[in-house]
């Protein structure tokens, strides 16, 4: 089968836009195995802001995540966060790749996430038995890192300029739909009252 990306291809951002808004089953028509092999930590990070960009652009909290298979360096799961689109209190980056990814074994993959995942996107990662979690942003938000480390899950930190640039703007832009994210709906009316004397 000959495909659109092989091993001539260069890999630049336009080319990693494509592969951010196809759907992940229809990439081993867009890419073939050489190509897969060649793409990058720093690559897949990228395609994970990119994500997290699209998530952005509709109206959205900015955060994506990508599943690579470890063997063969192919994506098997991406997502981004849903939260807004979707009216789901956890369709967070994390989440969408692992129902993108399906009934797999991740213990053989490692998950690219544009922002330090949450407590319970954490808590999901070590249930489902992820062997490597890469970080793009602490700048913004981190904490669960340890958490995952202490569970036996290899956590890398892969910071990304624009997906700590675009998360920065989003909470300066929308600090309720950021709060709201993190803590749910009920956060966001609490930090709205008045202290109590």
């Amino acid at each position: 089968m000959t495909t659109l990306f092989n091993n001539q291809t260069v890999i630049a951002e336009p080319v990693l836009a494509v592969i951010a808004h196809m759907p992940t089953a229809s990439l081993p028509v867009l890419m073939d195995n050489d190509f897969s092999q060649r793409l990058s930590d720093a690559d897949f990070m990228r395609i994970a802001a990119l994500l997290a960009q699209k998530s952005y652009d509709e109206g959205g909290c900015p955060i994506g995540a990508v599943i690579v298979d470890n063997e063969t360096r192919r994506i098997v799961g991406k997502g981004h966060n849903t939260l807004v689109q979707e009216n789901h209190p956890y369709n967070h980056g994390e989440t969408a790749a692992i129902r993108d990814a399906g009934r797999i074994d991740f213990r053989r993959t490692t998950l690219f996430t544009s922002l330090s995942p949450c407590e319970i996107c954490a808590t999901l990662l070590h249930m489902r038995g992820f062997a490597r979690v890469v970080v793009g942003d602490i700048t913004n938000a981190s904490g669960t890192e340890p958490q995952l480390r202490a569970r036996g899950v290899r956590v890398d930190i892969l910071e990304d300029k624009r997906a700590i640039e675009l998360y920065a703007r989003f909470r300066t832009e929308n600090p309720a739909l950021d709060r709201e994210d993190w803590m749910g709906v009920g956060a966001v009316g609490k930090a709205a009252e008045p202290e109590q004397p």
